[in-house]
Order: structure tokens, then sequence, then C-alpha cells
């Protein structure tokens, strides 16, 4: 039998002001919004992420640059770019410099896809941004980007 167990005592802020959950209640609602559109694609969001990011850019980018625009983890992002390149949507090749290193392009099919896909993201994102408000959102990008910047240099084993 399970023993009740108050949170009377603990020495840390309520669940409900967690920020962590906030943001992670707020992503899935957000992501669920996407989801949808992105399988109708036959693509996760990891894979979207990727894409979005090598569409964005005008040339290639070299693999460390695509994880650190993706906040993906180096084998997980291996994963995906094995079968994006599979599929024939970005293209792989040796850095000039460094032949092993690899850089990232967005294949002519790939970005045709993204051509595709994107007037129908957009359309979501317009009706995300009327429900919740054009000048809140803008002010809520800002604000996750100002506790981005001013926490990253915190460090989590100095307590």
């Amino acid at each position: 039998m399970a023993k009740d167990v108050s949170s009377e005592g603990l020495a840390m802020r309520d669940f409900s002001e967690s920020l962590p959950m906030a943001l992670l209640q707020t992503r899935e609602v957000v992501m669920a919004i996407f989801r949808p559109l992105l399988a109708e694609h036959d693509l996760t969001e990891q894979q979207w992420r990727v894409l979005r990011v090598l569409a964005s850019v005008a040339t290639a980018l070299e693999v460390g640059q695509v994880v650190e625009a993706t906040n993906l983890l180096a084998p997980s992002l291996s994963r995906i770019l094995k079968d994006l390149e599979a599929r024939g949507l970005v293209t792989r090749s040796a850095v000039e410099q460094d032949q092993r290193r690899a850089q990232i392009g967005l294949s002519a099919t790939g970005f045709e896809l993204v051509k595709k896909i994107a007037p129908q993201s957009e359309a979501l994102y317009n009706k995300i941004e009327a429900s919740f408000g054009q000048t809140e959102l803008t002010r809520l990008l800002d604000q996750l980007a100002t506790l981005r910047d001013k926490t990253a240099h915190i460090d989590p084993t100095a307590i």
C-alpha cells in the first residue's frame, strides 16, 4: 500500500511552479498542433527541425553546427541524417579543409518538401499567434531568449 506523503517540509518550490514542467507542457501543446502536418509528410519533429535549419541557411552546415542549431544530440542527429539522406532530402559531403568532417545541405527534393510544408506550417503558426496575440508571442520569444542567455552560464554542479 502506498504511503501518503505530503510535500510539506520539502525544500523546493511547488510542482505547479516548476519552470521545466511549464516549458515541457507548453511545448507538448504547441507541438500537438504541428504533429499531424509533419505526420502527413512522414516526418518526425526532429527531422523537421533539421530540414528547417538547413532551409534557413544559404550554404551547407557542418554536423556540429546542425547539432547546435537543432539542440539534438550528435548520435540522434546521426540517425536522423542517415534517414533523411536515404530519402534524398539532404546531401552529405566532406568539409574541404578536413575530409574527416562532414557538411550537410538541403537537397533539391528536401527544399521542395520544405517549400510544400511551409505555407501549412505558417498557417498553423498564425493560428497560435492569433490565439495568443502577436505582441504577447513576440514578448514571450524575447523573454525565453533572455532566460536562455542569462542562465546558460549557470554551473549545475556548483550548488
